[in-house]
Parts: structure tokens; sequence; C-alpha cells
């Protein structure tokens, strides 16, 4: 899977803590039921994101935790839920050190800027 964008470069920076163990807890802010799954940018220090499935039966908390692997290059079992399972404010595990998070990090939000920057090009028909 494609690493998803970064709607915004612009925000807070990400609230991350991490554990004795190494890994890194994030706080994510999910909105299910969007027309397609996208990274928005963070939200009072959480990662802010939109996912297209349902909050019926963990859909919507199974698309989040993809979306979040995709993010910081990640296999999806690698992304444990740690709080939330019904509410939309989450607490997540990341099987990374705090370095390798907040590095991913900004590669995707200088990805993002980098792609804004860029102008869109039209194809032409033959």
């Amino acid at each position: 899977m494609a690493r998803p964008d970064v709607a915004t470069a612009e925000g807070e920076p990400l609230d991350l803590r991490e554990e004795s163990s190494g890994h890194v807890l994030l706080r994510l802010r999910v909105s299910p039921g969007s027309s397609r799954d996208r990274i928005l940018g963070t939200h009072a220090g959480a990662l802010k994101l939109a996912v297209s499935a349902a909050p019926e039966k963990g859909r919507a908390n199974r698309d989040a935790a993809r979306l979040v692997a995709s993010l910081f290059g990640l296999p999806t079992r690698d992304v444990v839920l740690i709080a939330g399972e019904a509410s939309r404010d989450k607490v997540v595990r990341l099987a990374l050190s705090f370095e390798q998070v907040s590095q991913r990090w900004n590669d995707a939000r200088d990805r993002s800027v980098a792609a804004k920057r860029e102008p869109r090009r039209r194809l032409r028909a033959p």
C-alpha cells in the first residue's frame, strides 16, 4: 500500500509518549464515515484521521490502524489500539522508537509540502 498524503503540513507537533519498552504511544482523533481515507494533520497534539468505514464492529478502528501503519511504514500488526475503542479519541502503540516516529512524521509532512508546491500537470489528449 502506498503511503498516504498528509493533508496539511501546518499544525502543532504530535504528542508522542515513549513507553519503557521503547515503543511509542500516539494519540489519534478519528472521523469515521468520510468519503475517503486520509490524514488531516494534527488536532491538539493528536494525529487527525478521516476514514471511510462506519464506526461499526471495529471497522473504523481497523481502517485507522491501516492508515497509521502506512504513514509510518509499519505492518498493521505493529499498530495496536490501547484506548478509545468506541471513541473518536484513541491511543495506539507503535512498534517504533521515538526518534523513528518523529523522523517518519517529519518526512511525511515534508512530502506533503513539496506536493502542494508542485503544479498539477494536465494530461493532453494526443
